[in-house]
C-alpha cells in the first residue's frame, strides 16, 4: 500500500497532514534500525497493517476538537501517532511501559511538529487523568485491560459513542468478550477498507 491509496480513504486531508504521513516510512525505518519497535516483515507494510489499522478507530468515531484520548501501551506510536495526524485538534497523550518504545514516539513526533501529542514511559495504572476516550491496539485480553483505565473517562463528551475504549483486535473474539463481562460493539474494518488484511480485524467499543 502506498501513501496515496491512504488518502482515498481520508480525501480530505490538508498538504500538512499528508506530508506527515508521508514522512512515517522513513521515520520509522531510521527508528526501527536503532530500536525494534516493529516486526521486520510489518516495516514494509508500514501503511497498512500499522497506519491504516490505526486510523480505522477514526472510521468508527471521529474525534472532536478539544477531545482528548489515551492511548495505552501505544508501542511504536500506534494508534497515537495517525490519530494525531488525523486529528490535530484533539489532544492525544501516549503512555507505554517500555521506556525505549517512548523515546521512538517522541522522536517521530518531533519530527513531524505534532503539537497536540504527548508521551511517557508509564504504566496505564499509574496515569491519573480523565480522557473522553481511551484507545488501544490488542495489548491484552479485554477483560484484564478494562481494569487498568476504569474510572479514567470523562463524562463530557458530546461525540456520537459516550466516552469509552476503542480497542483494535482481531479474530474471533466471541470468548474473550464472554470472558470480559463487559457490554461490547463490535465494528468490522473490512465494511470500511478492502485490503485482504482487515477481513478479522475489528473495532471493539465498551462505554466508559
Amino acid at each position: 500500500m502506498t501513501s496515496d491509496q491512504l488518502f482515498t480513504y481520508f480525501p480530505d486531508l490538508t498538504d500538512t497532514q499528508k506530508q506527515q504521513f508521508e514522512q512515517l516510512p522513513a521515520l520509522y525505518e531510521f527508528w526501527n534500525n536503532q530500536i525494534n519497535v516493529i516486526s521486520r516483515k510489518d516495516i514494509d507494510q508500514l501503511f497498512e497493517r500499522h497506519v491504516l489499522h490505526s486510523l480505522g478507530i477514526a472510521k468508527i468515531m471521529p474525534f472532536l476538537p478539544g477531545e482528548s484520548v489515551l492511548d495505552v501501551g501505544t508501542g511504536g506510536g500506534f494508534p497515537g501517532i495517525p490519530l494525531a495526524i488525523l486529528f490535530p485538534d484533539t489532544k492525544f497523550y501516549l503512555v507505554d511501559s517500555i521506556g525505549k518504545k517512548i523515546k521512538v514516539v517522541q522522536e517521530v513526533s518531533k519530527a513531524l511538529g505534532l503539537k497536540n501529542l504527548r508521551a511517557e514511559h508509564l504504566r496505564a495504572e499509574q496515569v491519573d487523568e480523565k480522557f473522553d476516550f481511551i484507545v488501544s491496539r490488542a495489548v491484552t485480553r479485554l477483560g484484564e485491560f478494562y481494569p487498568w483505565i476504569k474510572g479514567k473517562f470523562t463524562r463530557t463528551s458530546k461525540n456520537t459513542l459516550p466516552s469509552g475504549i476503542l480497542y483494535l483486535k482481531g479474530g474471533d473474539l466471541a470468548d474473550e468478550i464472554k470472558e470480559s463481562g463487559l457490554k461490547v460493539t463490535q465494528y468490522y474494518l473490512k465494511d470500511h477498507f478492502t485490503e485482504e488484511f482487515f477481513e478479522t480485524k475489528q473495532v471493539i467499543y465498551v462505554k466508559g
